[in-house]
């Protein structure tokens, strides 16, 4: 067993913190960091997190990625089209070969998924074998709106009457370490290669070293767990599994601020034919 077989299943933990930035802003509550109402935890949408594996894979790993914000996908998919001589078909019918040649072209369609129905060359729906919950803090975060100002006008007018600087907002949180859940389900594989799980792996461990800024503050991933199943319809529960990966404060009484603050215990008494990798730690 590995966990870079793609024909059994995996379920994976990774844990990331934050130190004064803004992890995921909800567009709802002015881009402040994502929180549960109730709770005051922190969250990161799965969105969020598949958009960091995108653009790691396209921008270090060369992988071609379907999902971007300067590509019209109906145009992608007919340019694809076009390349494999595939015909445009009738209303209501699949293009017959897109799906395999969108599966075979693009990494994320291979791993995430994706909707595929919404041109003129109808190539059905694709269920990827990768899912990611959102990421959850392990405490209540604070939400933190700052005043920030600059010395540049944006306008001639503003320029000319000068006075006080530009003032604008800044959104963070001071700290927070968050936990999300995967799992890989083989039977939503198609065409996922060994390649294909390493690179995820490297993706996800990787994610934030190349997607650095200000808004986002000290970002990074502090733990990957993988679950390895022998059986492909597994040999565990995930949520059982998942309890073997636990995360306890030890800074009582004063709001944790760093990674150190907390102490992460791994159980690798784990039931029969599951196995786990520990791909990162720190």
């Amino acid at each position: 067993m590995t966990h870079t077989n793609p024909d059994t299943r995996h379920d994976f933990v990774i844990l990331f913190d934050v130190r004064d930035g803004n992890p995921n802003g909800d567009p709802d509550a002015d881009n402040m960091p994502r929180i549960d109402p109730e709770t005051r935890q922190g969250l990161v949408t799965d969105v969020s997190l598949k958009r960091k594996v995108r653009d790691y894979a396209q921008r270090i790993l060369d992988e071609s990625i379907f999902i971007q914000s300067k590509s019209a996908l109906n145009t992608v998919m007919e340019n694809v089209a076009k390349e494999k001589g595939i015909d445009k078909p009738k209303k209501g019918d699949e293009a017959p070969g897109l799906q395999c040649a969108m599966i075979e072209k693009f990494y994320d369609i291979r791993m995430f998924g994706a909707v595929l129905t919404t041109g003129d060359y109808n190539a059905g729906q694709v269920r990827g074998p990768v899912q990611l919950t959102f990421a959850r803090s392990l405490d209540p975060i604070y939400q933190h709106n700052l005043s920030i100002t600059r010395q540049a006008r944006t306008t001639e007018e503003r320029q000319e009457r000068g006075g006080t600087t530009e003032i604008g907002r800044k959104a963070i949180t001071p700290y927070g370490l968050y936990r999300a859940h995967g799992f890989y389900n083989p039977y939503l594989a198609k065409r996922v290669s060994e390649e294909d799980l390493e690179k995820l792996w490297e993706a996800l461990e990787r994610m934030y070293e190349f997607d650095r800024s200000a808004a986002r503050g000290d970002m990074a991933v502090r733990g990957l767990y993988v679950f390895t199943h022998q059986d492909k319809k597994g040999n565990a529960h995930a949520h059982k599994l998942f309890e073997n990966i636990a995360v306890k404060r030890t800074s009582n009484g004063t709001s944790p601020r760093a990674f150190t603050d907390y102490t992460v215990t791994v159980n690798e008494d784990l039931p029969n034919g599951v196995t786990l990798t520990k791909l990162f730690e720190g």
